[in-house]
């Protein structure tokens, strides 16, 4: 799986790893996964464009963990386990991404996968912000709402309307301002 996942998104999942190590977490979630990727290009753009309040999002984030996730108790070395939930996510990404036909998973791509966790305090945060899986998908796809696409397709028929007339005008001969001006023969 390694090999499908971009680099910085390889970074971001070694950032999980090493909060829940550090805050002796027993477990690595979906929680952790997301707060990390709240530092990965890719998913910051899609949520910056989708209007989320990202210092928020990492606010409640850090609190959610803090007050939800048990802790290894001092006396037990036991490794951190990541979640049914959070290996869910990094499955269906690495899913979307093979049968989309792209070779790498980005923090944009997780954004999608987290969704499918429902039950997930991420996807009500999300929610929280106004922001739903398809809003992540259109822009993935697209790049751009449906009313900045509108006003592209808008202005680039403008734009080939001018450039189809001064192409008429320099290939061909416009014979009614030709016999108005008297350059024709009459018939």
């Amino acid at each position: 799986m390694r090999n499908n996942v971009d680099s910085e998104l390889e970074k971001n999942l070694n950032e999980a790893f090493k909060l829940a190590h550090r805050k002796k977490h027993e477990f690595v979630t979906v929680e952790h996964l997301f707060l990390s990727i709240l530092g990965n290009n890719d998913a910051i753009e899609v949520l910056n464009y989708c209007g989320a309040d990202i210092e928020a999002l990492q606010k409640n984030l850090e609190s959610y963990i803090k007050e939800t996730t048990p802790l290894i108790s001092e006396e037990e070395e036991q490794e951190i386990q990541p979640t049914l939930g959070f290996q869910r996510v990094l499955q269906r990404a690495v899913f979307h991404v093979q049968s989309s036909g792209k070779k790498e998973v980005n923090g944009a791509n997780l954004l999608v996968a987290i969704f499918s966790e429902k039950e997930s305090h991420s996807v009500y945060l999300l929610q929280q912000e106004g922001i739903t899986r398809l809003d992540i998908v259109s822009f993935m796809s697209h790049g751009k709402n449906d009313e900045e696409l509108e006003e592209e397709v808008l202005t680039a028929s403008k734009d080939e309307k001018s450039k189809d007339s001064s192409a008429l005008e320099a290939f061909t001969l416009n014979l009614n301002r030709e016999a108005s001006e008297g350059r024709i023969d009459p018939l």
